[in-house]
């Protein structure tokens, strides 16, 4: 039984085309904060310089005004909002919201009878710096944002697939703004140049069986399907030729009829698209994911450092070699990082073929054994979380010599590779710890990772962390 159901088709203004999207995120969250907070810390300075003992009412007034800058309606904060508008409409927009927050608090105050407490002249000093503090701050976090935005490391290695009249407009678009985050490289059509009638600035790159060559070879990190509908026989099976990539695709327009990875209709400059295969953590989701990782590992880590050094004491005594053992695995986008383990055998394999442990294995020492049986040899990969390259949960990354060797024999195998990482993940809780003693089981814990994928929620992240607690003393198939 699995854990998740499918979730409904989800809907957004715009794609995931921004490679720091947490940095970007963390900027977003700022904007809509720090007007509140500077409402609330100007009004606790006003009051100090003016020698005005802070009441009750004072701190009341202080939290309406915080909520109220939070609240009041503001302009989508949408990529194209964030880097085509100018200094002045944003500047009468911050003003124009100070102005509804001062009505609503002198609506407050009339209604409660509470408008006569206040000092006057604090409140009217109050009242004309804090527009003038928040659009500063406004226009150096936009700013900021800009430039984050146009940042060269943002930009993502993009192809066509299909020249269309939906396609052509979007790279024409793209190709004439930088501001998307997006370099067209071409076209791949099966039609040749006489009868595409290309524009002067487009190149095809190939035919359709050039595609996933080529996507590899450059490393391209968009790929826009816009064949006619007709043509599904054929998407698909470019879909399955792109599963040995980490790109992300999307289809021009939309279309249910696949199986997606985190399926959301977008438009990019009025032109819609349909994501077929991207990662679930964008925006806030990231954010949010990697405050929760930090916080929890950072955690574990110091209630579990005693424990860690007497571990490493044990393997340090028992048996010749290294404390911790390094491995060479797969991460985000398929980039190779290292993982950490306490050593738990007499070999520290990390070549082209690497056996895995079987039960009874002779490799493993009697303190490793231990170690395995109940996990205790993970514990370092919290170290992996802090640090960035591992999430607490997502597909358990596997040896690279095993990826090399998977990728090429099931479907879809390199696309557990659009999130980070995990410690544990949605195959592990479901029986598929340890060893995979077969192509069949492989193929099974990579479905539940693309199942991870499409139904990510801070919900399951949460029921897979409580159940490998629980399968840490009833799973038989730790060793």
């Amino acid at each position: 039984m699995e854990l998740v159901q499918h979730k409904k088709f989800r809907g957004m203004s715009e794609p995931f085309i921004f490679k720091n999207s947490l940095t970007i995120a963390v900027i977003a969250g700022l904007q809509m904060i720090v007007p509140a907070l500077i409402a609330m810390g100007l009004l606790y300075i006003t009051l100090d310089l003016y020698h005005i003992p802070v009441d009750q009412s004072y701190h009341s007034m202080a939290v309406l005004a915080g909520l109220l800058a939070l609240l009041l309606p503001r302009p989508p904060q949408t990529v194209h909002h964030q880097l085509m508008s100018n200094s002045l409409p944003i500047a009468m927009g911050v003003v124009a919201r100070w102005m509804l927050l001062l009505a609503a608090l002198l609506a407050i105050g009339y209604a409660t009878k509470f408008s006569a407490h206040f000092s006057r002249r604090a409140v009217f000093t109050w009242a004309a710096l804090g527009p003038a503090l928040i659009v500063v701050a406004t226009l150096a976090l936009q700013e900021l944002m800009r430039r984050h935005l146009r940042d060269p490391a943002n930009v993502r290695k993009t192809v066509m697939v299909g020249y269309t009249e939906s396609s052509r407009v979007l790279a024409k678009r793209l190709r004439h703004s930088a501001d998307f985050g997006m370099r067209i490289h071409g076209f791949f059509d099966d039609r040749g140049y006489d009868r595409l009638n290309l524009d002067e600035d487009m190149l095809l790159l190939g035919r359709l069986s050039d595609l996933a060559g080529y996507v590899r070879a450059n490393k391209i990190d968009m790929i826009f399907i816009a064949l006619p509908v007709r043509q599904a026989a054929r998407i698909m099976e470019l879909m399955d030729q792109l599963r040995d990539t980490t790109a992300s695709v999307y289809y021009l327009p939309d279309m249910l009829v696949f199986d997606l990875i985190q399926a959301r209709s977008i438009a990019i400059d009025g032109i819609p698209a349909l994501s077929m295969c991207e990662s679930p953590f964008f925006g806030y989701r990231a954010l949010a994911k990697r405050a929760a990782d930090v916080l929890i590992s950072a955690t574990a880590l110091l209630l579990a450092a005693p424990l860690m050094i007497a571990i490493a004491v044990l393997v340090r005594v028992s048996s010749p070699g290294p404390v911790i053992f390094r491995q060479r695995r797969y991460g985000l986008d398929g980039e190779e990082i290292t993982v950490y383990k306490f050593r738990t055998m007499n070999v520290t394999e990390d070549g082209p073929t690497i056996d895995q442990a079987r039960p009874n294995d002779p490799r493993t020492t009697r303190v490793g054994r231990f170690l395995r049986r109940y996990s205790l040899d993970e514990l370092p990969q919290l170290i992996n979380v802090l640090a960035g390259p591992m999430s607490l949960v997502g597909p358990r990354p596997h040896a690279v010599a095993h990826n090399e060797a998977y990728r090429k024999l099931i479907k879809g195998y390199m696309v557990r590779h659009k999130v980070k990482p995990g410690i544990t993940g949605l195959a592990q809780v479901n029986g598929l710890r340890g060893e995979t003693r077969n192509l069949e089981q492989m193929e099974e814990r990579v479905r539940y990772d693309l199942e991870y994928l499409r139904n990510w929620s801070f919900g399951l992240d949460i029921e897979i962390l409580w159940k490998t607690v629980l399968c840490v003393f009833q799973d038989a198939k730790a060793y």
